[in-house]
């Protein structure tokens, strides 16, 4: 997110963590710091194969609460990101399509602190594609995750009818977007009133 006014209307939904792209290939990529950055939902950075020092210098610049890897980051370069900035949450993101997807996984699991699960595309970034949410059921590691991948108000039921005692939060983009970092808060609304629904 980037625009001020719209990242005050979707804090003020009460969403716990926002989103800021710093890959400059995206169409959602943050080149300037917002005139107005979350106060209390916490702010997380996405990066895509950046450098240490590029990461250190926007965690320090936007006061990111989370890092967000996106790339092929090792689990070297995790150690060495957490040591530096040992107050930052790391989230390591992994694409699946297969179970066999998840084997990875186990390099990083006790390193970072939550893994986020999307959909397996060709480019690094979302696809707006969902995949077999069933799959993650074969994920037995210690580390939470968020959940990613197309995740929309029209595919809620799905959503709600997965379990994982791991499953920490949902990481909802393009389908809730009026154009790319553009966010509908209206939608947004939906998504929280339906899954936090008992029916």
């Amino acid at each position: 997110m980037r625009d001020a006014h719209n990242i005050r209307e979707v804090e003020n939904l009460g969403i716990d963590w926002l989103g800021f792209i710093l890959y400059p290939k995206s169409p959602r990529y943050v080149a300037a710091k917002p005139d107005y950055m979350p106060l209390r939902a916490r702010r997380v950075g996405v990066f895509v194969n950046a450098d240490a020092s590029t990461i250190y210098q926007q965690a320090s610049a936007l006061g990111l609460n989370l890092v967000q890897l996106h790339g092929s980051e090792t689990p070297q370069f995790c150690r060495d990101i957490k040591a530096q900035l040992p107050e930052v949450k790391l989230i390591k993101a992994f694409s699946i399509k297969d179970a066999e997807s998840l084997k990875p996984t186990e390099q990083y699991d006790g390193i970072v602190d939550y893994f986020l699960f999307d959909t397996h595309c060709p480019d690094y970034g979302g696809s707006g594609q969902t995949f077999d949410h069933q799959l993650l059921t074969a994920y037995c590691g210690n580390t939470p995750f968020l959940l990613s991948g197309g995740l929309s108000v029209d595919n809620i039921e799905d959503i709600k009818s997965f379990y994982h005692p791991q499953l920490a939060g949902y990481d909802l983009n393009s389908r809730f977007e009026i154009e790319p970092a553009l966010k509908n808060p209206h939608l947004i609304q939906q998504f929280i009133d339906a899954i936090t629904s008992n029916t």
